[in-house]
């Protein structure tokens, strides 16, 4: 049985590098690529592993005609349009990061770099977004939604700064 081609992403946005037009760009590519894009509210959070200026995150879900591996490689070269330097340490600032997070109900490992669903799902700066757009789906391997596992992670109750693009 072959299965179809592409599917749902969900997607972690990312910057702490001029973050304004950076997500705003990606954003724009997204939708010149993917159509409709449903968006997240975008977050200020302190930047994790490494001492750095905020990031903006966000979350975004779009129906993809790719597959995960195609899709994470166009997303690699969205972010190096974007100035992305890949050469400084795997913790560090960033003009923009996407991740893919979740692909519908997929699980992928040992597939290059891409993992599904995405180990940082357990961050709240990639939860959070996430469960605000799509709380009722059901995290592979968990059998629990972003809601409740958002709702079960440590820093729930923590206040975050909302921030705008426009």
């Amino acid at each position: 049985m072959t299965q179809a081609s592409g599917g749902r992403a969900y997607l972690s946005l990312g910057s702490n590098v001029a973050p304004e037009p950076h997500l705003r760009a990606a954003i724009a590519a997204l939708r010149a690529r993917f159509g409709d894009v449903v968006l997240s509210p975008v977050y200020r959070t302190p930047a994790v592993g490494f001492d750095g200026p905020a990031f903006l995150n966000a979350a975004a879900i779009i129906h993809s005609d790719l597959e995960p591996q195609p899709l994470n490689d166009w997303l690699h070269a969205l972010e190096d349009a974007q100035g992305r330097d890949r050469n400084g340490p795997r913790f560090g600032d960033r003009t923009l990061d996407i991740d893919i997070v979740l692909f519908d109900d997929r699980v992928l490992e040992g597939e290059g770099h891409l993992r599904l669903p995405r180990p940082e799902l357990v961050q709240a700066f990639v939860l959070r977004p996430l469960a605000d757009i799509a709380p009722g789906v059901v995290v592979p391997g968990t059998g629990r939604t972003l809601a409740q596992l958002w709702a079960a992670h440590a820093d729930r109750d923590t206040p975050v700064e909302r921030a705008e693009l426009d």
